[in-house]
């Protein structure tokens, strides 16, 4: 059994270290340029096809027919033109965007953040083996963990609802939000949360194991993650601990879409 879940917590710490590294790597391979010939705008391709290749030679006698010969007029055909109002509909139209479902959840945007400047204080917690880490300053507080009430049509990850002081507080069962893919019977048998992290001035809360400790950290001890990436939920990787530094605000807004770390 211990072996068992050695290696399971091994496996998961891997997991996020793929995911971190996988950031890093996608911002620092250069791209390979598109062949020109994909490159070349409509108005170029236009250019280079022969025009006249499908007109007839105005020299040529064109081939008389009975048919020809009986109407050399074309009749004229009336254009109609729509109303205003319909073309604008169509417009309208064409320019709508596609929905599907992930274009329907709830757009999150890095924005700038108090703790970009200078140096600031995280908090660092241990799910299953993992480490990882939240802005002190979007830390909204510390409970014990104690009995949940689970609800009915909710996902796998989320615990239940825990009262404290008549607070409901939304439990979110770490492990399987981080990874559900990876987090098999064997490991959610294993978890003994301790606390509930809460996330600034919402409702949810992080089961966690154990707390580790406080750190003060510097600008460049981050790797920061700026530029729009698939995972919103992640600020940035902390360089000497390898571990995640969560974004607290683009994680709510996928709690409260009830979604995953897949964004699913």
């Amino acid at each position: 059994m211990a072996k068992s879940l050695a290696a399971s917590k091994k496996l998961m710490q891997n997991y996020l270290s793929e995911l971190l590294t996988e950031e890093q790597y996608e911002s620092e391979v250069p791209v390979a340029p598109v062949k020109e010939k994909n490159e070349q705008p409509l108005e170029k391709l236009l250019q280079k096809v022969d025009i006249t290749q499908n007109i007839a030679d105005p020299k040529e006698e064109p081939i008389q027919t009975v048919r020809s010969s009986v109407n050399q007029q074309k009749p004229k055909v009336k254009v109609i033109k729509p109303p205003v109002n319909e073309i604008v509909k169509k417009e309208i139209l064409i320019d709508e965007p596609l929905k599907t479902r992930k274009s329907e959840q709830p757009l999150i945007v890095k924005q700038a953040k108090n703790y970009r400047n200078g140096s600031f204080q995280a908090m660092f917690f241990d799910v299953a083996g993992l480490t990882i880490a939240v802005p002190l300053i979007e830390l909204g507080g510390i409970h014990n963990d104690d009995k949940t009430t689970s609800l009915m049509g909710k996902p796998d990850w989320f615990t239940g609802v825990m009262l404290h002081r008549d607070e409901k507080i939304n439990v979110v069962n770490t492990a399987l939000w981080v990874m559900p893919e990876k987090c098999d019977e064997t490991l959610k048998n294993s978890l003994n949360y301790q606390y509930v992290v809460m996330l600034g001035n919402s409702h949810w809360g992080l089961s966690a194991e154990s707390l580790v400790d406080t750190v003060t950290l510097e600008q460049e001890d981050v790797k920061w993650l700026d530029a729009p990436n698939k995972r919103p939920w992640l600020a940035g990787l902390v360089k000497e601990r390898m571990c995640a530094l969560l974004d607290v605000e683009s994680l709510i807004k996928l709690l409260d879409a009830g979604a995953n770390i897949n964004q699913d």
